[in-house]
């Protein structure tokens, strides 16, 4: 078989592909990300045989039925929202997080379900053996007879092996570490990533199995390789969290059978990953009664309304210059919100150091929670607490209007289920909100009426 090599260039970022090494690139504007990589091309790549497995016959779109698509339960009703429902058949999915977070754990807890329900599953691991596997295994609960385990980093045999084996789902942990004998490159590289996804999206269309693909993440939190790795796949899911924190997030960054819009939350144990079905319940733990600069938000995470605590801390600065900081909230909103509250509220914040937090580790961008975030600042540059049982979201304006938000309903009946009583919320919004039994809202059209509402003549300067 003749074989030609040549050696290019690639981007690591976005696996641009160039035949001289340039300092810049044209792609996506990365400085310094060209290495060169030896490549060897074959007329018989992996990639071809993968695809000469499916039947190019052309299909009247009136006799595709839609059963084809049809979803199964991972057995994690969590997993299940994020994925859109569940698995679909012959769908490709790549999962993303840092070293440690649990991904690895996830989708051993999903083969076990999967198992149980009667699926033949293959796990193939190209970072741990089968005893390193058996024993994590054991730890999270006992596995039933049809999961399968595999370790190899070949990506021909791991080919034939799903050819020959043909299981209803595919675990590979991790693509990064596949390698096709094809390519002379090292594994992990542009062309070896390219190239294993590449098989493994074949295989999945091709004899309709469902494949999780584990990826390694850079310091920035982007799946590691090129660009070209999330494009091909049909869903990228993203584990989140602090490793030494016991909750995880799950979110979809791209889902071509769902929406992106959801999240899961699980707590890690002794025992693996708990699913969190409340997770308003769950953020709220531990918040103190009676201290200033608390408040309680509410953001919405595709359907799910999840309620969190918002703590800022204004003290007089020491220094010229007023220390700023925002963790689990977007730094120059904060900046924004504490303008508008000194130019039209008449809060003087500019000899202010500001420490805004939201409490318990998760990240929350929504506008949403603008109000909670202003009447938090009020609240600690006053020390005057506000009630435990007082609730407040909407979107402030520059002109310190309070603006209308989607799916207040959802919002109030999150927070009247979890006994709050008294809702600051968008007037705009209450028209379409009942306030369900022992719960009073509270319509605000400014900022300034919302201070009043919480705090009344005690903040006015």
């Amino acid at each position: 078989m003749a074989k030609t090599q040549k050696s290019v260039f690639f981007c690591q970022n976005c696996g641009h592909e160039s035949s001289k090494w340039m300092g810049q690139c044209p792609a996506c504007h990365e400085w310094n990300t060209f290495a060169e990589e030896k490549v060897v091309s074959t007329k018989g790549s992996s990639a071809r045989k993968a695809a000469s497995l499916s039947k190019n016959v052309p299909t009247r779109i009136r006799d595709i039925s839609l059963s084809q698509d049809a979803r199964y339960t991972t057995g994690s009703k969590e997993l299940d929202r994020v994925l859109g429902g569940g698995i679909v058949h012959g769908s490709l999915i790549l999962i993303g997080g840092d070293p440690g977070i649990g991904k690895s754990t996830l989708l051993l807890q999903t083969c076990r379900n999967l198992a149980a329900q009667g699926r033949k599953v293959l796990y193939i691991s190209g970072e741990e053996s089968l005893q390193q596997i058996r024993m994590r295994a054991e730890r999270i609960g006992e596995s039933p007879e049809s999961l399968f385990l595999l370790a190899e980093t070949n990506l021909g045999e791991i080919r034939e092996t799903i050819e020959r084996e043909k299981p209803d789902v595919c675990i590979i942990d991790s693509v990064q570490t596949m390698y096709s004998e094809d390519v002379t490159s090292a594994p992990g590289s542009v062309s070896q990533v390219r190239e294993a996804t590449a098989v493994f999206l074949m295989l999945s269309k091709a004899l309709g199995i469902s494949i999780f693909l584990v990826g390694h993440v850079t310091k920035d939190g982007a799946v590691a390789g090129p660009r070209v790795l999330e494009h091909m796949v049909d869903t990228v899911l993203y584990f989140e969290g602090d490793r030494h924190a016991s909750y995880r997030i799950l979110r979809a960054a791209k889902n071509r059978f769902g929406s992106t819009n959801e999240i899961g939350v699980f707590e890690m144990r002794d025992t693996g990953l708990a699913e969190v079905p409340n997770p308003s319940e769950y953020m709220l733990s531990g918040k103190p009664e009676g201290a200033s600069g608390s408040v309680v938000s509410c953001s919405m995470e595709g359907t799910r309304p999840v309620l969190l605590e918002i703590q800022a801390l204004i003290i007089k600065t020491s220094f010229g210059m007023p220390r700023r900081t925002a963790v689990g909230t977007d730094y120059n909103r904060v900046n924004m919100l504490m303008a508008v509250l000194e130019r039209r509220c008449g809060v003087s914040l500019s000899s202010c150091d500001a420490y805004i937090n939201i409490a318990g580790g998760i990240r929350m961008n929504e506008p949403a929670v603008d109000l909670g975030i202003a009447l938090a600042i009020v609240s600690g540059y006053r020390d005057i607490p506000i009630g435990d049982r007082v609730i407040a979201f909407g979107e402030v304006g520059l002109s310190g209007e309070v603006r209308s938000v989607s799916q207040a309903a959802q919002r109030v009946q999150e927070a009247a289920k979890l006994g709050f009583e008294n809702i600051l919320l968008p007037r705009s919004s209450a028209k379409s909100v009942k306030a369900p039994a022992g719960v009073t809202l509270c319509p605000v059209g400014t900022l300034r009426e919302a201070i009043g509402a919480v705090f009344g003549n005690a903040v006015r300067s």
